[in-house]
C-alpha cells in the first residue's frame, strides 16, 4: 500500500471514528423503519397522555429527534424518542415548577435545556461517569425500567388501569382484579401475541413480526366490528409537520435543574442500549457519541413542538426485532412516521389500542427476558452486589427515575470502596538465595536487627486503612529494625488518614529504636507528604522516590536500611539480611 494510500485509509478511519456514514439503507431497514415509525403513533401519544402532555406533542417527538439522533448517533441501532420515563420525569419537573404541561412554551424550553446538557456531557467526554456505575446497579435500573415498558400498557392491553404509585403494586392490583378486564381488550391484546409469536416461525417474516401482528389484528378488528379504544380516542392526529414552537425564556431558572434530571434520566436510560444492541456494522459505540447525539436530538425536537427524548429501550427494541441493520431504521422511522401523518392520519387514528399493548408487553417482556443472564450473573456474584441490583430495582419501581438515578450511583460509589477495602492489604516480600521476591503474609511482629519488607496491594488507601493498620506487625521490642513500606500503588494525594497512619507508626518504630522507609514514593506524595511534616518523622532517607526501574527504589531502600540496621547492631551491612531478606543478587 503507497503512503498516499494509507493516509487516505487513516482518513477515512478517523472521519468513521468522528461518526460512522449512514450508507446505504438496507430492504429490512425500510420494513423495521415502518413498524418503529407506527409503534411511535400509539405508544408516543399514550406516554404523553399518561404524563399529562398534549398526546400530539408525543408523536411529533418520534418525528425529529428520531431522524436527528439516529443520524448522529454512535450507537447505530439506538432510536431516540419519547419514553415513559422521560415523560413521567418532566411532567414532574413541571409540576414542581408550577407550570402547565401543555403549555408549548414551556415545553420548548424544557427540552431545549434538557438537549443542551445533554450535549454538554458529550462534548466534555463526561460518558465516563457512566463507568462508574456498576454492572450491578444498571442490570437493577434496566430491568426497573422494562417494567414500567410494561406496566404503562397494562390498560391499554387489558381495558382496566391498575391503581398505586408503584409498579409492583400495580402489576399486583392488575393481577388481583383480573375480573374487571375486558374482555374485547384482553382477546385482541392476546390475539396480537399469538399472531405475532406465529409470524416468528416463519423465517420469512420474522424480522416485520411486529409489523404483521399489527396490521393482522387490527385489520380483524376492523372487520369484525369488535369495539375497543382506538388511537383517535386518544387524542386527534392532525394530517400536518409539527410546526415551529419558540421557549419561554422567562421561566429557564424554574426549570433548569429540573432539565438536567431530565437528561440523566434520559442518558442513564441510553446508556445501556450501547452494550445491549450492538452495531451490526462491527463498529464501536461511544456514550459520549451517544449523548452528544441525544442532545442534538432534543435541541432540533425543542423547536417543533416535541417533548424530551433519549435513547429509547423499547423503540430500540421494536427495531431490532423488525430486522433493523443500520442506522437508516432510526432515520426511516422518523420520515415514514412523517409520511403516515400527512397522508394517513385517519387511517392511523384506528390502530386498536390493545394491539399496541399486546406488542408492547411482548417487547418489555423481551427486554426483562434479555436480561435473565445479567440477573443470574449479579446474584451468583456476591451478596453486596445482588443487594445493590435489587435496592436499585426496587428504587426504580417506587421512586421518581431521578431520585432512583441519584440512589443508584451511590450505591455503586459505595459498593466500589467496600470492594476495594475489602481486597487492599499488604503483603510481606522475602527473596530466595537467587535473588528471586516471593510474596508472602505479614509477620505478626518485627523482628529486632531484621529488615521486613511489605507491598501494599489496592487501590484507594482510605477506606481500608483502619482494617489493613491491624494487619502492621506489631513493633514490641523492635531494636534495630526496619520496616520498608512499598507504595508505588498509593494515591498522589492521599488521605489525611493515611499520613496520621504512617506518623503513627513511625513515631511508634523510632520509640522501639526501630525505623520506617517509604519506597516507591510518587512525586506527588512526596509533595504531600512533605507539607505534612511526615518527612520529618521518617528522618533522612525515609522516602525513596519511584524512580529508574520497578524494583530500583526497593533495592536502594533495602541496602540503606540493611547499613542503617547493621550499624545499630555492631554487624556489616553483608551480615544482616535475616531470615525475612535472605542475602542474593540484587533484582
Amino acid at each position: 500500500m503507497s503512503r498516499g494510500q494509507a493516509a487516505e485509509v487513516k482518513s477515512r478511519t478517523t472521519k468513521s471514528r468522528l461518526l460512522p456514514a449512514p450508507g446505504k439503507p438496507k430492504p429490512a431497514d425500510v420494513g423495521a423503519g415502518l413498524v418503529t415509525g407506527l409503534f411511535s403513533i400509539p405508544e408516543g401519544m399514550a406516554y404523553a397522555s399518561i404524563a399529562g402532555f398534549n398526546p400530539v406533542a408525543g408523536l411529533y417527538a418520534g418525528i425529529v429527534p428520531a431522524i436527528v439522533g439516529s443520524l448522529t448517533a454512535r450507537t447505530v441501532l439506538m432510536v431516540t424518542t419519547l419514553t415513559s420515563a422521560i415523560a413521567l420525569t418532566s411532567q414532574n419537573v413541571l409540576r414542581q415548577a408550577g407550570l402547565d404541561p401543555r403549555n408549548t412554551g414551556h415545553l420548548a424550553t424544557l427540552t431545549l435545556l434538557a438537549g443542551l446538557v445533554m450535549l454538554l456531557m458529550g462534548v466534555l467526554r463526561l460518558g465516563a461517569v457512566m463507568s462508574f456505575v456498576s454492572h450491578a446497579v444498571m442490570t437493577g435500573f434496566s430491568t426497573g425500567i422494562a417494567l414500567q415498558i410494561v406496566t404503562g400498557v397494562l390498560k391499554d392491553a387489558t381495558g382496566y388501569r391498575p391503581h398505586g404509585h408503584n409498579r409492583l403494586y400495580q402489576v399486583g392490583d392488575w393481577l388481583a382484579h383480573i375480573g374487571r378486564w375486558q374482555l374485547a381488550a384482553t382477546l385482541v391484546a392476546i390475539a396480537t401475541v399469538v399472531v405475532w409469536a406465529l409470524a416468528r416461525k416463519v423465517r420469512r417474516l420474522e424480522p416485520v413480526a411486529l409489523l404483521v401482528a399489527m396490521i393482522v389484528v387490527g385489520a380483524a378488528v376492523a372487520a369484525l366490528g369488535t369495539h375497543v379504544e382506538l388511537v383517535r380516542d386518544i387524542a386527534h392526529i392532525p394530517a400536518a409537520l409539527p410546526g415551529f414552537s419558540a421557549p419561554d425564556l422567562s421561566v429557564v431558572p424554574q426549570v433548569l435543574g429540573g432539565a438536567v434530571a431530565v437528561a440523566l434520566v434520559a442518558l442513564a436510560q441510553a446508556a445501556s442500549i450501547g452494550s445491549s444492541v450492538p452495531n451490526p456494522d462491527g463498529s464501536r459505540s461511544s456514550v459520549n457519541g451517544d449523548f452528544a447525539a441525544q442532545g442534538l436530538a432534543n435541541l432540533a425536537g425543542g423547536l417543533f413542538q416535541a417533548l424530551p427524548s433519549g435513547g429509547s429501550l423499547s423503540r430500540t427494541g421494536v427495531a431490532v426485532s423488525a430486522g433493523a441493520r443500520t442506522r437508516w431504521a432510526g432515520i426511516l422511522s422518523g420520515v415514514l412516521l412523517a409520511l403516515v401523518v400527512l397522508v394517513c392520519a385517519p387511517l392511523a387514528e384506528r390502530v386498536p389500542m390493545p394491539v399496541i399493548g399486546g406488542l408492547i408487553l411482548v417487547v418489555g417482556g423481551e427486554l426483562i427476558w434479555g436480561k435473565r443472564h445479567d440477573i443470574l450473573l449479579v446474584l451468583r456474584t456476591s451478596p453486596l452486589s445482588s443487594a445493590a441490583m435489587v435496592l436499585t430495582f426496587l428504587a426504580t419501581t417506587q421512586l421518581p427515575l431521578q431520585q432512583a438515578i441519584v440512589l443508584g450511583a451511590v450505591l455503586s460509589l459505595l459498593l466500589y470502596c467496600a470492594q476495594a477495602a475489602r481486597q487492599s492489604r499488604f503483603l510481606a516480600l522475602t527473596r530466595d538465595p537467587k535473588g528471586h521476591w516471593h510474596l508472602s503474609d505479614p509477620p505478626d511482629r518485627l523482628p529486632p536487627g531484621d529488615v521486613t519488607v511489605l507491598y501494599y496491594a489496592g487501590t484507594s488507601f482510605f477506606a481500608e486503612l483502619p482494617r489493613i493498620e491491624q494487619a502492621l506487625p506489631r513493633a514490641d521490642d523492635a531494636h534495630g529494625a526496619v520496616l520498608i513500606l512499598v507504595v508505588r500503588g498509593a494515591p498522589d494525594v492521599p488521605s489525611s488518614t493515611m499520613a496520621k497512619v504512617i506518623r503513627r507508626h513511625a513515631r511508634e518504630l523510632d520509640r522501639q529504636g526501630g525505623r520506617l522507609i517509604l519506597a516507591g514514593v510518587s512525586p506527588g506524595l512526596a509533595r504531600i507528604l512533605r507539607m505534612t511534616g511526615v518527612d520529618r518523622d521518617l528522618g533522612p532517607g525515609g522516602i525513596v522516590p519511584a524512580e529508574g526501574a520497578v524494583f530500583e527504589p526497593l533495592d536502594r531502600a533495602l541496602a540503606d536500611a540493611r547499613s542503617w540496621a547493621a550499624a545499630r547492631s555492631g554487624r556489616t551491612p553483608d551480615g544482616t539480611a535475616g531470615h525475612r531478606t535472605p542475602p542474593g543478587p540484587p533484582t
